[in-house]
């Protein structure tokens, strides 16, 4: 886009990927569970990991196309995008899984964070997971996603500006001294953990709105050691049932959250030395607040 400098991925095959099936025809429950083909070919799972049949992005890196007039760039969709399935019970959430499943799915991304790095065409991984229609949820089964992007996405790219500005100013890490602010003050802390904290943003932009960090200086998943894994498999879990608690539907009945959580990595090849891993959980709803 040449008003912005941001990169814009056209996948008009996704506009008939599945989309809110019955339960008797999920393609995420195990073989055999339903009246449609499974996606995993087993009768029951742990966690599976495997290629979105509808991709964003897809396959190895290739030259950009040539193109006469450099406001109309375009490249190919290089990459991988990846379906995270993190249990084979359709009516589970992430919150109720056990600590053990949890710290399967931290091992999962940080693997498949490390691995899809490794590949010439990716610039950049985006490990999520989101739950409810009401935030755009296609497939009720609980899963997440993984995409590896052959650019530095424009959100990446913002936080890496202001860390770079910061270090220059400051000789410091942006998070880590936003960490510091954030303990200092008190009245924002939602969980303090061994290796993880978790907290509301200062400047939190959504009507729920809650970053989970580490106490330590790393910049990606695959970065972080056995102990600090174990400890945000708990941790995650803690924070999403404070979240359910927490929310209640407009009738003022109790109900699950929907909700986007992401977790922004440092980029491969660039400012890996200012980044610092978070993620960033929140109901949007469509709108920020305020």
């Amino acid at each position: 886009d040449a008003l912005t400098g941001d990169w814009v991925s056209i996948a008009d095959h996704r506009q008939n990927r599945t989309f809110l099936p019955p339960t008797d025809e999920c393609p995420l429950c195990p073989t055999g569970g339903g009246t449609m083909p499974s996606e995993i070919p087993a009768h029951e799972y742990d966690v599976v990991v495997f290629e979105n049949r509808f991709p964003s992005f897809a396959g190895a890196a290739t030259a950009p196309g040539s193109c006469p007039n450099p406001l109309l760039a375009h490249a190919p969709a290089s990459g991988r995008c990846e379906v995270v399935c993190f249990t084979s019970d359709h009516d589970a959430r992430f919150s109720s899984l056990s600590a053990a499943r949890a710290h399967t799915v931290v091992d999962v991304w940080a693997d498949r964070t490390a691995e899809l790095s490794a590949m010439d065409a990716v610039e950049d991984v985006f490990c999520s997971e989101n739950r409810g229609e009401e935030i755009g949820v296609t497939l009720n089964h609980p899963h997440g996603q993984i995409y590896a992007y052959p650019f530095v996405t424009a959100r990446t790219a913002s936080l890496l500006r202001e860390a770079t500005a910061h270090r220059r100013r400051t000789g410091r890490l942006l998070g880590a001294d936003l960490l510091a602010a954030q303990l200092e003050d008190g009245s924002r802390v939602v969980i303090r953990g061994t290796a993880w904290t978790a907290y509301v943003p200062y400047a939190a932009r959504w009507p729920v709105e809650v970053h989970l960090v580490p106490n330590r200086d790393v910049p990606d998943l695959a970065a972080l050691d056995d102990a600090e894994r174990d400890e945000l498999a708990d941790v995650y879990l803690d924070l999403l049932r404070r979240l359910d608690r927490y929310y209640q539907a407009p009738d003022g009945s109790p109900t699950d959250l929907p909700y986007i959580a992401g977790w922004h990595q440092g980029p491969v090849r660039q400012g890996r030395d200012v980044s610092r891993l978070h993620l960033q959980s929140c109901l949007s709803c469509g709108r920020p607040a305020g």
